[in-house]
């Protein structure tokens, strides 16, 4: 027992003796290890806290790199779309205007054969007048000759604007060429070609009336078909598939023969 007293003295003697930071060192370890072990489990969490925050970053910059490609592409696609359609308005208008160059040249025939024979006489009237006067009447021109050389160039020079591409000065030449020639064969293939050239400056509601026009001014003109089939493509543009479908069915009913019904099948067929 005492012994026991005299060691406690001893430790209350000796702790007495010691400074604050030698007794803080004596009896805070177990302290200053309980502190320890905290922070070094509250690194731990943070650590893990800090990877995961990380593997959900790296998740999300994946899905955000295929989002960009997604948008990529679908921008792509789009401008693949306007491509085709552009191609498709440009085959159109070839396709329009080799068969006009065709109807020209078939007119061009027509006249030359009329011409040809308001210069035929009968056998006898051609052996009662001498050879040389016959000769000079004949390399004399008709009146009408002019006239229609002057309506051919007017034609040309609007269409020559056309395949340029100059679309605006080619509707006016066009409408110049109607009002100064009305009764001319290529009156109604002038207003094809305002409604056309209308379509081509994607002013789709003036193409409408413009071939809407020529359907009412020439109902028996061989370019009604061209006409139905161009007002069928302004109304798509316009967005009245239902107007667009309509106008197609009458071109296949009243032509179904002409390459427009033909082309119009094919939309169709596309469509559904």
């Amino acid at each position: 027992m005492m012994f026991r007293a005299g060691v406690a003295a001893c430790s209350v003697l000796l702790a007495l003796m010691l400074t604050p930071s030698q007794a803080l060192a004596l009896f805070g370890d177990d302290v200053a290890r309980k502190q320890v072990a905290e922070q070094q489990k509250r690194l731990d969490e943070l650590r893990q806290l800090t990877e995961g925050i990380a593997a959900r970053l790296g998740r999300l910059e994946e899905e955000a790199a295929k989002t960009s490609q997604m948008l990529a592409l679908a921008a792509e696609i789009q401008k693949l779309r306007d491509e085709i359609r552009g191609l498709r308005g440009e085959v159109e208008t070839l396709a329009n205007s080799i068969e006009g160059v065709a109807k020209r040249q078939r007119d061009m025939y027509v006249d030359l054969d009329q011409r040809l024979r308001r210069f035929e006489q009968p056998p006898g009237a051609a052996a009662a007048q001498p050879a040389v006067p016959a000769l000079a009447e004949s390399a004399k021109p008709p009146a009408t000759a002019a006239t229609a050389n002057e309506e051919n160039e007017a034609y040309e020079r609007a269409q020559a604007l056309r395949r340029a591409g100059n679309y605006a000065a080619a509707i006016s030449a066009f409408q110049a060429f109607m009002a100064r020639y009305p009764k001319s064969t290529l009156a109604p293939r002038a207003q094809y070609w305002i409604g056309d050239s209308q379509f081509n400056l994607r002013d789709f509601k003036a193409a409408i009336a413009s071939q809407q026009r020529l359907l009412s001014a020439y109902p028996d003109s061989s370019s009604v078909p061209d006409a139905l089939l161009n007002m069928a493509s302004a109304q798509i543009e316009t967005g009245d598939a239902a107007a667009a479908r309509k106008t197609m069915d009458g071109l296949i009913a009243r032509f179904p023969a002409s390459e427009a019904a033909e082309k119009a099948r094919r939309r169709i067929g596309a469509t559904r």
